[in-house]
């Protein structure tokens, strides 16, 4: 590829988080579509009645929800959307059953309902980028083990010359994934700002406060980057990813 190309590493882990704040699910590819990856939180649990301007039911309010595992993909569905969710004691539930339904709302307290938004419910930017390396040392320095998912990212790539946080140098520059002429790309444009979620465990729900302590403590609360789409296309695991220093995207 062209002289503007820098090899930095390469895709290690993708996920996609159906439905906001529950179980998140690891593909080895993904369509990277224009807003976000292909099925990433096109579902949420809505607060029935609710008139803020966000008014979802995420694991920051009912930890438990991280227990619940989205299910059975629906072949038909373009967005490619689960069709049931295992809840935490084991149950098959179909994901739009009263059951299910009520199932979340006993546990929350307030009633609830499951919505489905074509774009996508984000709170920042449509795909989130992490490096494993940040990974290892929040978790490291935390005093818990290594895991990825805490920090519920789209994309983990491991970098061949990156300190920890170093993902922080790429706000404002151009990332392309894969080496054809027509690859994805994203623009890096903000930090990722941490809250509570990183602190729970993604098995048990329990929360640690230290995490979310390190975090700050280490980065001024950031772990891992936003992005926005430049070129719709295919990811892969294992996939090359380059920084692009050009002012036109090849191809």
């Amino acid at each position: 590829m062209g002289q503007d190309l820098k090899l930095i590493g390469r895709i290690e882990k993708l996920f996609t988080y159906p439905v906001k704040s529950m179980s998140g699910v690891a593909v080895d590819q993904a369509l990277l579509g224009w807003h976000g990856l292909v099925g990433d939180r096109r579902l949420g649990v809505r607060k029935t009645g609710a008139t803020s301007s966000f008014p979802w039911l995420t694991a920051s309010k009912l930890p438990e929800l991280l227990l619940y595992h989205p299910t059975s993909c629906d072949p038909a569905s373009e967005e490619q959307l689960p069709t049931h969710v295992r809840t935490p004691e084991g149950l098959e539930l179909d994901i739009r059953s009263d059951e299910l339904r009520a199932e979340i709302a006993s546990r929350a307290g307030i009633d609830i309902e499951l919505m489905s938004i074509k774009h996508g419910i984000f709170d920042d930017s449509v795909a989130s980028i992490i490096a494993s390396q940040t990974v290892a040392h929040v978790c490291q320095e935390g005093g818990v083990p290594t895991d990825s998912r805490r920090f519920r990212a789209n994309i983990e790539v491991s970098c061949t010359e990156l300190d920890p946080f170093g993902e922080d140098s790429w706000v404002g520059k151009t990332i392309i994934f894969g080496e054809s002429t027509d690859s994805p790309s994203v623009l890096i444009n903000k930090r990722d700002v941490r809250c509570k979620m990183i602190g729970l465990d993604p098995d048990t729900a329990e929360y640690n406060p230290e995490i979310v302590k390190t975090a700050v403590r280490l980065n001024e609360n950031n772990a891992g980057v936003y992005a926005t789409v430049l070129r719709p296309g295919r990811l892969k695991v294992g996939d090359p990813f380059f920084r692009y220093e050009g002012s036109r995207l090849p191809g």
